[in-house]
């Protein structure tokens, strides 16, 4: 959790990847935390179809590739390094053969 957090302060190393982690370890660790977490409406909204079936609708996969798109767009533009703009474009490729061939597509949740 606590290099989640750096991450939010330094630009390369990954906060949300982090932060999930953490997230994922302290649900299998607390049965309280899990069914308050399943219960809330981000869990319900963003999560719930994808756990359950790995599955989501376009308009949920075009509104997560936009925002992490947006978050990696400003490394990409402030640094100067060659390598690291390569490895984001990459980052980027990557995401969105994920989510175009690894994760299915549904009509309505």
């Amino acid at each position: 959790m606590g290099l989640g957090m750096l991450g939010v302060i330094l630009p390369l190393l990954p906060t949300t990847p982090l932060l999930l982690l953490a997230s994922f370890f302290f649900v299998r660790g607390s049965k309280r935390f899990e069914i308050w977490f399943k219960g809330t409406k981000l869990y319900k909204k963003h999560l719930d179809e994808f756990v359950r079936n790995r599955a989501m609708t376009i308009r949920q996969k075009i509104t997560i590739n936009v925002f992490a798109d947006c978050m990696i767009a400003i490394p990409l533009i402030i640094l100067d390094n060659m390598i690291i703009k390569i490895v984001l474009i990459l980052v980027i490729l990557y995401k969105y053969y994920y989510f175009i061939y690894k994760i299915k597509t549904v009509k309505f949740v």
